[in-house]
């Protein structure tokens, strides 16, 4: 652009020659608002008395033509109007006029190109600053552009070279093929009577011999070609990634440095056109040599040939990734600050629409408040950003839902919007953008079933779908990756889900006995049976289960599973079967399948009722709310009965660091009350007595949560429990504090001289 920007501060005469330049075989105003573009093509690399070189000269001419259709689509207001059309014209009238002879078009912008660097020259000296100036970055933009069709080239010629070696490789596999085939016949020879074999045996020895010899020269020039290519590659990545210093280091810092001093009243930076069209060509010609990098490295999986090659598509691999990190990291550049960011919420329906550019008339389906944000660059980050700190649903209007649909399977999605303008006003952009589909809820206890209709779009949505349409069913190794990823992600734990945990999960998902992984792996799941349809004999469903254990792992168990120590996804059959080879008193963790988020202890034990028969007992499921009054550790810890977990680890080995410690003695005369947990039938007296005088172990203490082991004892009426046999912990509170202050009261015989 710094040529046009000189030619139009000639005066006099040499004003008069430069505009004698233009007419209708070449418009002013297409030099003045194409300058940036005209000034970057390589018009001194086509060869005018060349007649090959047409096919250069006609690209060029149709680029000319799509830049002046773009100008034109970007004018807006009552002069853009008048622009847009003769801009239009222009487009057809250059069209019409060189499309039969698109080098007469390279002759005409050469020939105005040069005329106007005489007369600048002329004008400023060329020994002046300025003038010097001016030729210096020609030159440059010059070579840039060499440098372009180098690479352009170069690209073009390993493209070539990559599709003969494919083509040979799938030819050597075809010969492979065929050796295999005779060394079949040849091993099949051995059934035949000895004179057969002896008559067919030669000929098809000799067949060996002769496509092995084959395949043994091809294979050295399949590995010489590979080498060759990867040659080719190291030259063109060494120029790429010269031209992509000039650009970033030389001439994006310049425009940077211009830019700052704009600030301070310095002259204006100039745009970025030439900049940005620089970088989109680094940008497609990095790509285009990585994916050939890519389909050599394929090539080579695909028919492994000893040789140094692998070393030097890694290093070729590292080096392209470099250069592309390099580029995306030095070319976010802020022309102009964005202005606000509008969000708006609207429905799937009204996604659909907009996405098909239908009218929406600005409809929403609910009220957001504080949905307006400036947009922040943050320097330590490199990212531009709007933070809605302080968004908020006021109200939602639903759509009318279908069939077994309920609110928590509708979907909504968070518009994005803004407008912002660059060079002066010149073009104005508005964007616009979509969040992923979110579930409005209006309680906690509809939390889980919206995470199921996010995590279902999250995993198995098509990139480039309709909104917000998912797939309804979707094979079991497709929901396992799924369910896997999640559980690591909301537990925080690199312990995911192992193959013998993905079983259990299918069992419980199809009902099904089988412990064969591969039975499953045809199976398909429906959106019905994930998160609608209750498991066979309860009241929730698959997710809901999966979603309870997941809280509580995350909550209350983390450590615990992140060590190994819950085994987790056993059935009750199952934990009875490993339980009954171990030693009485072994233990493992299970999770309940009767109850949402519930974890249970299984153990090994004598039955009381028969003497030298043993069985396997099974506490009443813990859940978030007995966590929250004492933790699993402990509750382990206060059960004497329990010794190894399985298979033979001593539980305090596995357990202790998460014990609470014990509490301090009795100060003033005042002793601090403790919960812990009893199985009157397998309560056994503390070995330590004189540790704990207030507290006997032998009867449960009137603040704990008593868990039942199944068949141990009938239910107890118990005014701590709720209908469903769980602890309301206000009222389990209230019980520990009367205790707590019956324990501070003087006891008779014991603190008869104390007072209270």
């Amino acid at each position: 652009m710094a040529v046009w920007i000189q030619a139009q501060q000639l005066q006099g005469d040499a004003l008069h020659q430069m505009q004698s330049l233009y007419g209708q075989h070449f418009p002013i105003e297409v030099r003045h608002y194409l300058s940036q573009w005209i000034e970057g093509q390589p018009w001194d690399g086509i060869d005018l008395e060349n007649p090959q070189e047409e096919i250069k000269a006609k690209r060029l001419l149709d680029s000319l033509i799509q830049e002046l259709q773009k100008k034109a689509e970007h004018q807006v207001g009552e002069d853009g109007f008048l622009l847009k059309i003769k801009l239009g014209h222009y487009a057809s009238q250059l069209k019409s006029t060189y499309d039969r002879c698109p080098l007469e078009l390279v002759r005409c912008i050469k020939h105005i190109l040069y005329t106007e660097q005489r007369l600048v020259r002329e004008a400023t000296n060329s020994s002046s600053p300025v003038g010097s100036l001016m030729d210096s970055m020609s030159q440059k933009y010059h070579q840039i552009n060499q440098a372009f069709e180098e690479l352009r080239i170069l690209t073009q010629d390993t493209e070539n070279d990559l599709r003969k070696l494919q083509h040979n490789q799938e030819y050597f596999i075809i010969q492979y093929q065929e050796s295999l085939r005779i060394q079949a016949q040849l091993s099949s020879l051995a059934t035949l009577p000895p004179a057969d074999r002896q008559l067919r045996e030669p000929s098809l020895l000799s067949k060996r011999a002769t496509v092995e010899a084959w395949l043994t020269r091809e294979a050295n020039t399949l590995q010489k070609y590979r080498l060759g290519l990867a040659e080719k590659h190291q030259k063109t990545l060494a120029l790429l990634r010269k031209q992509q210093t000039v650009i970033l280091d030389d001439e994006l810092i310049q425009w940077k440095r211009r830019q700052q001093l704009a600030g301070n009243g310095g002259p204006p930076e100039g745009g970025l056109d030439i900049l940005q069209s620089w970088c989109e060509k680094l940008a497609e010609t990095i790509w285009q040599n990585r994916q050939q990098i890519r389909r050599a490295e394929h090539l080579r999986q695909q028919l492994p040939i000893p040789g140094p090659i692998e070393e030097l598509l890694t290093e070729l691999n590292s080096t392209i990734t470099d250069i592309i990190s390099a580029l995306v990291t030095s070319t976010f550049i802020i022309e102009k600050q964005p202005p606000q960011v509008k969000a708006t919420i609207i429905s799937e329906q009204q996604a659909k629409a907009l996405l098909k550019n239908e009218n929406t008339r600005n409809d929403s389906s609910g009220e957001i408040l504080n949905n307006n944000c400036v947009m922040e660059y943050h320097q330590t980050t490199g990212t531009l950003s709007a933070h809605f700190r302080n968004m908020s649903l006021k109200r939602i209007r639903r759509s009318d839902r279908r069939g077994a649909e309920s609110v928590t399977e509708e979907k909504f999605t968070i518009l994005f919007e803004s407008q912002f303008s660059v060079g002066g006003n010149e073009l104005v952009f508005q964007v616009k953008t979509l969040s992923l589909p979110v579930v409005v809820i209006v309680h906690g206890s509809q939390d889980n079933n919206a995470t199921a209709t996010v995590l279902w779009d999250n995993a198995f949505a098509e990139p480039g779908r309709v909104p917000f349409i998912v797939p309804d069913k979707v094979l079991w190794p497709q929901l396992c990756e799924a369910l896997n990823m999640k559980y690591k992600a909301e537990v925080q734990s690199n312990r995911g889900l192992s193959e013998e945990n993905l079983v259990f999960l299918a069992q419980k998902a199809f009902s099904s006995s089988s412990v064969n992984p591969e039975d499953y792996r045809n199976m398909t799941m429906t959106w019905s049976q994930f998160n609608r349809e209750s498991l066979p004999g309860r009241n929730f469903t698959f997710w809901q289960w999966f979603d309870g254990v997941m809280e509580l792992t995350k909550k209350h168990l983390k450590p615990h599973w992140n060590d190994g120590a819950i085994l987790g996804f056993v059935n009750k059959q199952q934990a009875q079967d490993m339980l009954m080879s171990k030693p009485n008193g072994t233990f493992l963790l299970r999770f309940s399948d009767s109850e949402i988020g519930g974890i249970t202890i299984a153990w090994v034990a004598e039955n009381p009722n028969k003497a030298g028969e043993r069985m396997v007992w099974n506490l009443m499921p813990y859940t978030t709310k007995d966590f929250s009054i004492r933790s699993l550790a402990d509750r382990i810890s206060d059960l004497n009965h329990l010794l190894f977990l399985y298979p033979d680890r001593p539980k305090d080995e596995v357990f202790s660091k998460y014990y609470t410690p014990p509490l301090s003695k009795a100060v003033d005369g005042y002793v601090k009350p403790q919960i812990k947990q009893v199985v009157p039938e397998f309560a056994t007296p503390n070995p330590d007595p004189a540790a704990n005088p207030t507290y006997m172990d032998h009867a449960a203490s009137p603040a704990v949560n008593q868990p039942h082991a199944y068949g141990l004892y009938p239910p107890i009426g118990d005014p701590m429990l709720d209908a469903d046999g769980d602890f309301d912990l206000d009222d389990t509170m209230d019980v520990a504090r009367h205790v707590e202050e019956l324990l501070r009261r003087p006891m008779e015989g014991q603190w008869s001289g104390q007072q209270s």
